[in-house]
């Protein structure tokens, strides 16, 4: 039987039950080796129920970089009998099966081409602890231990992690100490040189840092200046609030007096949260709420009144798998829709599409930016995949002498030396009026802040030209929006082609493989990774330049198609969907063999059908 070989370039799932201690332990695992210098990118997949059902945790190393689901596993540490069947059936040929050999187990229940290691995890943790809780919890160090041999994971690098978790706790720390070594010590002795994966140092990591999307969009919120957060739980977007909150303690408290400079309030609904929120922008503050696709279907006739009374709100909305309830925690890209067009009547909304980390901090205070300038709701869409899993990214930079960008706020002097002001009234020709702050001046500058229509000078008004003026200088607005959101990022194919694809968020570390396995294969293919909506004039040009677009989502339904359809108003032969949907990151081989299927299919002309008048 062949063996997977393989240097610093291997995926191992971890198949467990959750609420058995076993994430810890993982993520021990995976911080173990990014410590020795070789990237890892982790991914937990978890259950929406809180304790007893199956939970993965799939960590992919790569020398090379790939950040992104290969797809495929190497190695299987099967701890969950209740998964066993899929989770053996997941096994590359040749790979590999760990699982705990306690209680033998049939010859039917492997598989004659991946090698089998049994390790008697339980009887292990069973002769050395004697409390139960203890023999759950230490059997996952155990098994880390067992796999540093394995692997040839240095093991001082999992001694060093647990002597900075475990700092002021002696006797916390002995124990997990004694765990690894318990694993290390059998495998070293009864398992030695039966894997042929291998971890060696190497120094591919620099200055990267490893950080979750939802913590680095916390951050970037206080960076852009938000100082009022409204939220109500939901996963995954729970933790973003609860990072702004950390960070915020340490950050907006004056030092001196013990002041604190933001105000942070749980609603008692998504309803609740969106309308404070509101009331904060209006009111002049950078406010911003944290939420996922079901609370935004909540959120709709507020965000309407936003966008109509032109009020700044940042909505961050870290996308699951819907409809309904749909999947809580599983990730996909499904909801650019309903948040493009939010509310009822014709209301269209920015939309940030991050990628990464990084692109989290720096779109999050972006749509603060935005959202004052363009005075309207600005969406951050990130999703579960980035939102909740630790990845390498880039250090984030933020320039001291950057300064938030308020748009065009009249100020007491300007209105005191008789400038006009029409709160609905477009002067500068890209649609965006002129507005007041309350206080401002104490008898000019006031207005009446409805959902109702007006006139350019905010009086109560039912006329059509009114109301046409309104929404027509909307859609300018808009128009001006897509000169200032983040612009396409394009990717040229190293030879001249006719394909394109397009792609946006956390389908990037994904595209970027597929893209040079595409390549390699003969399929050369120019990619646009869109940043925002509404399009700027280049997506547009790349599309007419290219006689076939794929454009790769997650989603059943080819939303961004639809959007591009809709609003570009492009001929949708042109755009070929390549979509997926299961919950699961995109992995690069989906997208290749997708696309190779696509244009494969392209390069088969159909017989002439012969007629009677041949």
């Amino acid at each position: 039987m062949k063996r997977l070989e393989a240097v610093n370039d291997f995926v191992i799932k971890f198949a467990n039950v959750n609420g058995s201690g076993s994430a810890s332990a993982n993520e021990l695992f995976a911080k173990a080796i990014l410590r020795m210098g070789v990237p890892v990118s982790p991914r937990n997949i978890f259950p929406s129920n809180i304790q007893g059902l199956p939970t993965w945790y799939e960590v992919r190393v790569s020398e090379a970089g790939h950040l992104g689901r290969r797809g495929g596993i190497d190695m299987m540490v099967a701890m969950n009998p209740q998964t066993w069947a899929q989770d053996v059936a997941e096994l590359e040929p040749g790979g590999y099966l760990f699982y705990d050999s306690t209680k033998p187990l049939p010859k039917s229940a492997f598989r004659d081409d991946v090698h089998v290691i049994g390790m008697p995890l339980t009887a292990i943790c069973n002769a050395t602890y004697a409390d139960p809780r203890q023999r759950q919890l230490f059997k996952n160090i155990v098994y880390v231990g067992a796999l540093s041999v394995l692997l040839n994971i240095d093991a001082e690098q999992i001694r060093k992690l647990f002597s900075e978790q475990y700092v002021g706790k002696e006797k916390l720390l002995a124990s997990n100490m004694q765990a690894l070594q318990l694993g290390r010590d059998f495998a070293q002795e009864h398992l030695a040189g039966q894997v042929g994966l291998r971890v060696e140092p190497r120094d591919a990591v620099g200055d990267k840092i490893f950080v979750d999307g939802n913590s680095a969009a916390a951050l970037g919120c206080v960076y852009g200046g938000a100082t009022v957060a409204a939220w109500y739980p939901i996963t995954p977007s729970s933790s973003v609030a609860e990072a702004f909150q950390k960070y915020c303690a340490k950050y907006r408290v004056d030092k001196a007096t013990g002041t604190h400079h933001y105000a942070i309030v749980q609603a008692e609904d998504e309803i609740a949260s969106i309308g404070m929120v509101v009331g904060a922008g209006w009111n002049g503050a950078r406010a911003f709420t944290a939420t996922s696709g079901p609370g935004v279907s909540l959120m709709t006739e507020f965000i309407g009144l936003a966008y109509f009374a032109e009020i700044p709100v940042t909505i961050i909305n870290v996308q699951r798998g819907g409809p309904s309830t749909g999947m809580p925690t599983r990730t996909q890209q499904a909801d650019l829709l309903s948040c493009a067009y939010a509310s009822h009547g014709d209301t269209k909304h920015v939309l940030l599409f991050p990628e990464d980390p990084k692109e989290c901090f720096d779109h999050a205070a972006a749509a603060l930016d935005l959202a004052d300038r363009l005075q309207t709701p600005v969406f951050l869409m990130t999703d579960l995949d980035i939102g909740m899993n630790q990845r390498l990214s880039e250090p984030f930079e933020w320039d001291d002498e950057r300064r938030l960008d308020r748009g065009k706020v009249m100020t007491s002097e300007e209105l005191e030396a008789g400038r006009d002001f029409g709160r609905y009234k477009d002067v500068d020709g890209d649609g965006i009026p002129w507005r007041t702050l309350p206080g401002t001046h104490p008898s000019k500058g006031a207005y009446f802040t409805r959902g109702t229509t007006r006139d350019a000078y905010a009086r109560y008004s039912e006329a059509g030209p009114d109301y046409l003026y309104n929404v027509h200088r909307l859609l300018t607005k808009f128009d001006t929006a897509a000169k200032l959101v983040p612009q396409p990022v394009l990717l040229r194919s190293e030879q001249p082609t006719r394909l394109g694809v397009l792609y946006f968020g956390s389908t990037s570390p994904a595209m970027g493989e597929a893209l040079e396995a595409l390549s390699e294969a003969g399929i050369h293919v120019d990619a646009m990774r869109l940043r925002a909506f509404p399009f700027p004039d280049s997506v547009a040009q790349f599309i007419a330049a290219h006689d076939s677009t794929f454009v790769v989502e997650q989603n059943r339904d080819g939303q961004l198609r639809t959007l591009l359809i809709n609003e570009l108003e492009i001929n949708p032969a042109v755009l070929i969907a390549v979509l997926h949907y299961d919950g699961t990151p995109i992995t690069a081989r989906f997208i290749t063999a997708a696309i190779t299927r696509q244009v494969h299919a392209m390069a088969v002309k159909p017989l002439r059908q012969v007629g009677s008048d041949d």
